[in-house]
């Protein structure tokens, strides 16, 4: 029976706190949150919560602007990503029945430390990778291997003349036809060097 007393006094007490507590006047808390560093700027979709009630949660719009009832002399909690937190109380005895406040939140600038991501997932994976790794070609290699016989020919038959091999071939064909103005112009099927070349292409196997 003396628990049972006991308890009964408890809720009660609990009961008349609350009560006492939801007796404080209401207030229409209306505002705008703001970059502390430039009041121009808007800080959009703010969490604000109630820490003096049941911790109730509101969100300022894209503009920044919130209106929610509130009690006086509650504690407000202003937090958003980016910013630092403030505690915001409202007086009591207002005049009125609204309470409007400019609120002015921190930048904040959080450095994380530094996380490495590996693909492997074991140390035998990674010794496996690192024997199998193909490392590239350095400058000279590449070098090497732009001049080689099969690029330059690749590039040749694939890439127009420039200007310039353009004009030097019309240059050396415009040269031909003033030296054979007035002579018979030179036929190479009857060019016993060209002849010659040609047999020893032949009997050397060389297709081309």
């Amino acid at each position: 029976m003396k628990y049972l007393v006991i308890i009964f006094l408890l809720f009660a007490s609990v009961a008349a706190f609350a009560q006492k507590h939801d007796d404080r006047p209401l207030v229409q808390f209306t505002g705008v949150v703001h970059n502390a560093d430039s009041t121009d700027v808007i800080v959009p979709y703010v969490s604000i919560t109630n820490t003096s009630f049941h911790n109730q949660v509101y969100l300022s719009n894209y503009k920044g602007y919130f209106s929610f009832v509130a009690h006086e002399q509650d504690t407000l909690r202003f937090t958003c990503v980016g910013y630092g937190q403030i505690l915001v109380v409202i007086p009591s005895n207002l005049n009125t029945k609204s309470y409007t406040l400019q609120v002015n939140l921190k930048p904040q600038i959080i450095n994380l430390p530094t996380f490495h991501v590996f693909p492997w997932a074991t140390t035998d994976e990674f010794k496996k990778d690192f024997l199998a790794i193909k490392l590239a070609d350095d400058d000279l290699e590449i070098a090497r291997k732009n001049i080689s016989k099969a690029s330059l020919s690749a590039l040749y038959n694939t890439l127009p003349r420039n200007a310039q091999e353009i004009q030097s071939a019309n240059a050396q064909s415009m040269h031909n036809t003033i030296l054979n103005t007035h002579s018979l112009t030179p036929n190479p099927l009857l060019n016993p060097l060209a002849w010659g070349s040609l047999i020893k292409q032949i009997s050397d196997a060389d297709s081309k």
